[in-house]
């Protein structure tokens, strides 16, 4: 079967990103260059860090490109030079103009971390673990004005697991969303059009950023959804609670069975299976916490600290 080369631009960002330059790469596929966010500050010494997109271009010897947007015309110019057939957009951070979805001549692919028209936006795995949903994906989607609006072209689903954390789907997706990927080049390069599927209008759903300030525990909050938030702040931002006056960052936690009639907050149970917080409904048993300035322990090297807890609920 006949092959037609393709010459892709990519753009993307994080390490959610890169396994899709690498399938665009073992497609066989020319990436004639890669877009990526502006190197921004991080670590304490709060150096300017390339992102992992731009690591694995350099190192795959790609030219990288890094405008603060597209609003200028040189800049579109700039990537209209590099004659692109397809461009192949993955957690990039910037919304694409009109100007610049029109430039390839295949217009833009986008790989996206959920089952569209549900959480569209820019946390679509973390929302998904919040609201309980059993089911997760990859939609491969053609690119179009609005924000992830565009017809689905390849979808790969998963079932979210009750032990999934928003880092476990997180990888999970990123390799689905190259094998998506694969699928679209392999089939586009041997002469087939895809056939793109209109989204539903009725599911929509928005995945809004997420926020520092959600990563608080309130116990007033049935206790089943307080373990959601758990696993899905997990690896960042971290869930945070106050544990009988001190603050803590919570990793792992589970929803148990509590005792009627409990205050909300207070520590129900203490021993080395967890510690048991009372919530709105149930009780939350946390299992791994991390104290300011320490790091990621079980509770019970916890205990070990604070023994004061197991005499109190004993």
């Amino acid at each position: 079967m006949a092959v037609t080369p393709l010459r892709v631009v990519f753009a993307g960002t994080p390490d959610f990103a890169v396994p899709c330059l690498e399938a665009c790469r073992a497609a066989g596929v020319e990436v004639v260059a890669v877009y990526t966010q502006p190197d921004r500050p991080a670590g304490r010494g709060r150096k300017l860090a390339a992102s992992p997109v731009k690591e694995a271009a350099l190192a795959a010897g790609i030219p990288v490109e890094q405008p603060e947007s597209f609003k200028a015309e040189a800049d579109r110019e700039r990537l209209a030079a590099y004659a692109p057939d397809l461009m192949v957009v993955v957690a990039y951070g910037l919304i694409l103009p009109r100007k610049v979805l029109s430039i390839p001549r295949l217009g833009c692919w986008n790989v996206h971390a959920s089952l569209l028209p549900r959480w569209r936006g820019a946390a679509p795995i973390q929302r998904a673990i919040l609201a309980g949903d059993d089911e997760s994906g990859v939609d491969l989607m053609q690119m179009e004005a609005g924000l992830d609006t565009g017809p689905v072209l390849v979808e790969r689903r998963t079932p979210i697991a009750g032990d999934d954390t928003g880092g476990s789907l997180h990888d999970r997706l990123s390799a689905l969303g190259a094998e998506a990927l694969a699928e679209g080049l392999r089939r586009t390069m041997a002469g087939e059009t895809l056939v793109p599927r209109a989204q539903p209008s009725e599911g929509v759903e928005y995945a809004h950023k997420l926020d520092k300030v959600e990563a608080r525990l309130d116990f007033t909050q049935p206790a089943l959804a307080l373990e959601r938030k758990v696993r899905a702040f997990d690896p960042w931002p971290v869930a945070e609670g106050d544990v009988a006056g001190e603050r803590l960052r919570i990793w792992a936690a589970r929803a148990v069975p509590g005792r009627a009639g409990a205050e909300p907050g207070t520590v129900l149970a203490a021993n080395r299976d967890g510690i048991d917080i009372a919530c709105a409904d149930g009780a939350l048993r946390l299992t791994a916490v991390q104290r300011a300035g320490g790091r990621r322990i079980g509770a019970a090297d916890y205990l070990n600290a604070r023994p004061e807890l197991k005499q109190a609920s004993s």
